[in-house]
């Protein structure tokens, strides 16, 4: 049973801060994931096309079909925790795994409920004109999307922040870890919604911290 207190929430970004973390590594991550950027470039590549077969099986069939909805989770699970680990975030030194499952104990996770049923009136219009003030607010957040970090964006100026304050106390503000949460998690689940994986309108509003609020699980 739902407590009064709980919400319903498709898409659960959530992450474990950990400590210590080098005061160095950041300076070098972006050569360690360049293996991941190749990959995730292809990966990438395939998410949109499978999100076209997808849009025509919704309209058809109002279901997304499992499958392809488990790779594009998959692909998203993954680009989450390489941002984590790179300039997204900078989050842990863990290095991710080349893996389109879930891991549950690497320190980002990302998880959206399977849809039994989708709006085949939605799938025409919430990706383009129901996102686009969403496409505002979170284009201020991204700036321009490298492959596995957020680039020129308001996010990757707190990362920089985060990374220098880093270097020479040797700890991440833990504030400023959670605005960097809160921002990643609003783009996600923009992310989700607009990939039509969820009929479930992304809020406008900054859940900053790790967890998600009340847990963020389905009733």
């Amino acid at each position: 049973m739902t407590t009064p207190h709980a919400v319903y929430r498709p898409v659960r970004v959530e992450a474990t801060p950990e400590a210590p973390l080098s005061q160095w590594l950041w300076l070098v991550k972006w050569l360690l994931v360049i293996p991941h950027c190749v990959v995730l470039f292809f990966l990438w590549t395939a998410f949109f096309l499978v999100g076209v077969v997808a849009f025509f099986a919704i309209l058809f069939t109002e279901r997304y079909p499992r499958a392809l909805f488990d790779f594009n989770l998959g692909v998203l699970r993954w680009t989450w925790r390489v941002s984590y680990y790179a300039y997204g975030a900078l989050g842990t030194d863990r290095y991710p795994p080349f893996s389109l499952g879930e891991v549950p104990d690497y320190p980002a996770r990302l998880d959206i409920v399977f849809p039994q049923r989708l709006s085949r009136g939605l799938v025409l219009v919430k990706w383009w004109l129901l996102a686009l003030p969403h496409y505002v607010v979170t284009g201020f957040f991204m700036g321009s999307f490298q492959s596995v970090w957020w680039s020129g964006g308001l996010i990757f100026v707190l990362v920089v922040i985060a990374a220098v304050a880093l270097t020479f106390t040797g700890t991440y503000p833990r504030d400023l870890y959670d605005l960097v949460m809160g921002l990643n998690r609003w783009v996600l689940r923009v992310c989700a919604y607009a990939s039509l994986m969820t009929d479930d309108y992304p809020p406008f509003r900054l859940d900053m911290g790790a967890a998600e609020p009340d847990g963020g699980h389905q009733p």
